[in-house]
């Protein structure tokens, strides 16, 4: 009966430790918010260094504003990262053009126009790969609709240009309603991450912040088909979780140092 029991914890331990396979050819890099540690975060620029250094996506946040435009941009106000202040959603599109991003980077002051979805599509057009996320607009799903418009009007609306992710489930309904050729991921707060849903829900992939990753939930989440993709909150450990996440085979990394993790990936 010890031998039995003993036998049975070591295949136990092995099925701990043992790790699956990648779902993909090869770990995928995603600049998030662009080249943002040598350029404004969200910024046209900030793309360009990102498309030079020949990442798999462009990671990008949407917001709208008050006339129904879509604009790259992470938070819900222009304080952080412009030389304005407010809710994106309280400007119209021409008032928010009035202001600029403004960053410092080797105490040199850097400053760029405020990024439109449009101007986007207009420079890269089918160059590159733009992993899009939307979000809800006052508790409302109305973004997907102009996004879907836009995407169809640049001829961009196929899953070899696009991905969509996003927070809110309602979002990727709508999403998937509107274009369902397109692939989903699904993304969990850091600290709210749900392994059962996250196995259950239909969207191919799942974004965990980088501290909700073990081998468990890669394993199980691979098992079920379904691809991960790691983002990151702190920037101080940033390199040090990429390396970590990196034994689990994880699918995909949403990177703030694309240099950096080209080359952990290349190892």
């Amino acid at each position: 009966m010890f031998i039995l029991l003993l036998l049975a914890g070591l295949l136990y331990a092995r099925a701990e430790t043992q790790v699956e396979p990648m779902l993909v050819d090869k770990a995928e890099v995603y600049a998030h918010r662009g080249a943002n540690d040598r350029f404004n975060e969200s910024t046209l620029t900030a793309y360009k260094i990102a498309a030079q250094d020949e990442v798999d996506a462009l990671e990008l946040d949407l917001r709208m504003t008050k006339d129904g435009e879509l604009v790259v941009m992470h938070d819900a106000t222009i304080d952080r990262t412009t030389n304005g202040s407010g809710e994106v959603s309280e400007y119209t599109f021409e008032e928010l053009m009035k202001f600029e991003t403004v960053e410092v980077f080797q105490q040199e002051e850097k400053r760029e126009a405020i990024l439109s979805l449009e101007e986007m599509f207009q420079v890269f057009g089918k160059n590159e790969h733009y992993y899009i996320e939307t979000r809800l607009v006052n508790g409302k799903a109305i973004m997907e609709n102009k996004l879907v418009e836009l995407l169809k009007e640049y001829g961009l609306l196929d899953q070899q240009y696009v991905s969509f992710q996003s927070f809110s489930e309602q979002s990727l309904q709508k999403l998937q309603a509107l274009a369902p050729s397109i692939q989903l991921t699904l993304l969990f707060k850091k600290g709210e991450f749900d392994l059962q849903k996250a196995k259950e829900v239909p969207y191919p992939a799942i974004g965990i912040e980088s501290t909700d990753v073990s081998l468990k939930v890669v394993n199980e989440l691979h098992q079920q088909g379904k691809e991960v993709h790691v983002y990151f909150t702190d920037l101080a450990t940033q390199k040090q979780e990429q390396k970590r996440v990196k034994q689990y085979q994880v699918d995909g990394y949403f990177t703030d140092f694309i240099g950096y993790t080209k080359q952990l990936l290349e190892e």
